[in-house]
């Protein structure tokens, strides 16, 4: 236990431990916020979709030696238009739309890979989560997209309550509802881009979803939803870190591994009570 005590308190002598916690923080906050509409809209995937176009991306990057957040945020935004626009005039169903760009994304950055001589170190990395490839860059984007999530969140909250609940509800009663999708799809695809400097690629949908489904799991209303999916998230990220650099674990999947613990608990809690 006084190992454990003293490994903690050394965490935090580590400039990389402090970003990792302040990014992983900011990115847990905006990830759990546009959850709560991705998941109630029935669109979760799209997270994961966007993943693997990410991964594309940073292949990408990585082959042409450019920046990864560069060449990311707008290609990712791009797809997450494409996937949209299938749904609404290809006729095809979310997932399905999801599947196809996500699928084309994955092969493209794996024959990208194999043109590099294979998956390097830096490529690994964005896969899986890396806490030690967290840039003050990174810090930065963090912070100016949980503000502008704060800032979307107060002056369309009533907005992308109605669009989230009832699309055709809210189309009769005056709301953008293309609109307010392409804002969800525009900070859902930098939220990604973002996290997968702290969960990498492959599990940085659980950070939308997770949160969301928990807090579903106590919550009584939209707003109580919120503040419970972004207290759950937070937690999770910061002893995540913490115990990754503790006990030598990888960050990513330590971080998802809380969060599907937390579940798990609230899961159970909620069974036992409906029962009783």
């Amino acid at each position: 236990m006084n190992q454990i005590v003293s490994s903690l308190i050394e965490a935090f002598q580590y400039q990389f431990i402090i970003k990792a916690l302040l990014v992983g923080s900011l990115i847990a906050f905006s990830s759990s916020v546009m959850g709560i509409f991705l998941v109630l809209k029935k669109f979760s995937m799209i997270g994961d979709g966007l993943a693997h176009v990410s991964f594309a991306t940073v292949a990408i990057a990585l082959l042409f030696n450019a920046s990864p957040l560069i060449v990311s945020i707008p290609v990712v935004i791009l797809a997450s238009f494409l996937i949209l626009k299938l749904n609404e005039k290809a006729g095809l169903h979310g997932d399905a739309a999801i599947g196809l760009v996500s699928s084309f994304s994955v092969a493209f950055g794996v024959l990208l890979a194999s043109m590099s001589n294979g998956f390097n170190v830096d490529l690994f990395s964005y896969l899986f989560g890396s806490i030690l490839i967290i840039s003050d860059i990174d810090l930065i984007f963090s912070l100016i997209l949980s503000i502008v999530v704060v800032i979307g969140l107060l002056l369309f909250y009533n907005a992308l309550f109605a669009v989230t609940h009832d699309e055709e509800f809210a189309e009769v009663i005056g709301i953008d509802v293309k609109l307010m999708n392409r804002v969800i799809a525009v900070l859902t695809s930098i939220t990604i881009v973002l996290g997968i400097r702290v969960v990498g690629t492959m599990l940085i949908s659980s950070m939308i979803i997770f949160p969301t489904v928990t807090a579903l799991q106590l919550s009584r209303s939209f707003k109580q939803t919120i503040v419970i999916a972004v207290a759950i998230s937070i937690f999770c990220v910061i002893a995540g870190v913490l115990a990754s650099f503790v006990f030598n674990l990888p960050s990513g999947a330590t971080i998802v591994m809380l969060n599907a613990f937390f579940f798990a608990i609230f899961f159970v809690i909620k069974r036992i009570g409906g029962q009783s």
